[in-house]
């Protein structure tokens, strides 16, 4: 029996990208590759890119460099660049780096094997197309245990919003959802290989507009209520939402569907009207504040997660300080915020910056005030009951941590047979990023 050759992928950016190398390594598990963890180790490195945050591409080339000593070491290893940077900057990709083989963007990965084919010749391989092709039908599908509870699942691709600071419509393309039925499918198999919390992927999730086994175009809640019929799934969640998409019906479901988890990541940007206008947001600061009612009115237990850039080109003292005034009627749980940086190709690259020293200054005081929020969500679990999927063992002997209904850290005393399973618990201290427990009745 051959030896099977040795895949290892570097995954950066997001949720979504970490789904796509996990079909990435499926692929070319079926052409006989099996993972390693170990770069040194590997026959094929594919670095599985995200082209959102600043100096992507750079920070791609510098891993790049550092891979020269493995090819020196092993002149056969085969080196590829997916994803969004790959998508963005293919051709200049290949000239600026001789040691990559193949270039490979987020919508034509199916065809790793056909081309890691080609390189196998000799061949330098490009691949960045769109293809009208849905790469899900032509990737395996694999019976495989699991290896964690939890797992992802691709239901949309693409964005139509066009956002001035984003580049995902011109790397990922325009939005598209998956038929339900496949999706239900798919979902069926995690089951039955163990995932017991599924989270529901899409660039724009809440646009999802699959078509329905009845005929039907689905919308987002559809789909959820659908696996909600799953026997042994336990737990639903899904992101990233737009404010402008969250519809009566998955408004309806966060209060009447019990698999969906009280948590809910809903990027809101800006607080000021000016800004949120410049950005392309299409919503305002009062629309989505009236969201956060409704929704609390849905589910009041609902926590709450957001996205906030802060320095955005044009943005006043004035304006800030509604993001923060914002912040403060919300009360978040959990937050990511940045500051703005230039992607090329985007309307708001060709803008005037404002100054970094003051946009650096403004992003510390958001930070503290987000810090100052989720440290208060962590602290008000302390003496509460809630029930923690338990993912794996914790770093102390017979510790085991996995995640609440809220999607915060857990760790308590259990044994190991809980891996897999829910468990309700009893919070006894609330950390940063963490919150210690007991189960209940032990």
């Amino acid at each position: 029996m051959p030896t099977p050759k040795k895949l290892h992928i570097k995954t950066y950016g997001c949720q979504m990208n970490v789904y796509d190398s996990e079909r990435m390594a499926e692929a070319m598990g079926s052409e006989g590759y099996v993972t390693t963890d170990d770069p040194a180790d590997a026959d094929l490195i594919v670095l599985n890119t995200c082209h959102i945050r600043e100096k992507a591409a750079e920070k791609v080339y510098s891993d790049l460099g550092r891979l020269r000593p493995l090819r020196d070491a092993k002149p056969d290893l085969k080196i590829g660049v997916a994803g969004c940077v790959a998508q963005a900057e293919g051709a200049e990709i290949m000239a600026r780096q001789p040691l990559v083989d193949l270039v490979v963007g987020p919508q034509t990965y199916h065809r790793l094997p056909e081309m890691m084919r080609g390189v196998d010749r000799g061949e330098k391989v490009i691949d960045t197309d769109m293809p009208a092709e849905d790469k899900f039908d032509h990737l395996p599908r694999l019976r495989a245990p699991v290896a964690r509870p939890s797992a992802f699942l691709t239901v949309q691709e693409g964005c139509d919003k066009f956002c001035a600071f984003c580049v995902v419509p011109y790397t990922r393309g325009a939005e598209v959802s998956r038929p339900a039925a496949r999706l239900i499918d798919e979902a069926r198999a995690l089951v039955d290989r163990g995932v017991r919390e599924i989270t529901l992927l899409g660039q724009n999730v809440n646009a999802y507009h699959g078509d329905g086994p009845d005929g039907r175009t689905w919308s987002l809640a559809d789909l959820i209520w659908a696996l909600d019929g799953i026997e042994g799934l336990a737990r639903i969640r899904f992101t990233t939402s737009h404010p402008n998409d969250m519809t009566d019906d998955l408004i309806a479901a966060h209060g009447d569907c019990a698999k969906l988890m009280p948590y809910l990541h809903l990027p809101v940007q800006s607080g000021s009207d000016r800004i949120l206008k410049a950005m392309n947001r299409k919503h305002t600061a009062a629309s989505y504040l009236t969201l956060i009612e409704r929704l609390r009115a849905a589910r009041p237990d609902l926590a709450l997660s957001g996205d906030f850039i802060v320095g955005f080109p044009g943005e006043t003292d004035e304006d800030f300080e509604a993001t923060l005034n914002l912040v403060r009627q919300v009360r978040y749980a959990a937050a990511y915020s940045f500051r703005y940086s230039a992607r090329p190709g985007t309307p708001a690259a060709e803008r005037p910056d404002v100054p970094q020293d003051v946009a650096v200054a403004r992003l510390h005081r958001l930070q503290a005030l987000l810090t100052e929020q989720q440290v208060q969500a962590q602290e008000a679990m302390v003496g509460r009951e809630t029930d923690v999927l338990f993912e794996k063992r914790g770093r102390l002997p017979g510790q085991l941590v996995g995640k609440s209904d809220y999607l915060q850290g857990v760790h308590a005393q259990a044994p190991e047979d809980m891996i897999g399973k829910v468990a309700r618990v009893r919070v006894t201290e609330a950390k940063a990023n963490s919150l210690a427990a007991v189960l209940v009745g032990a």
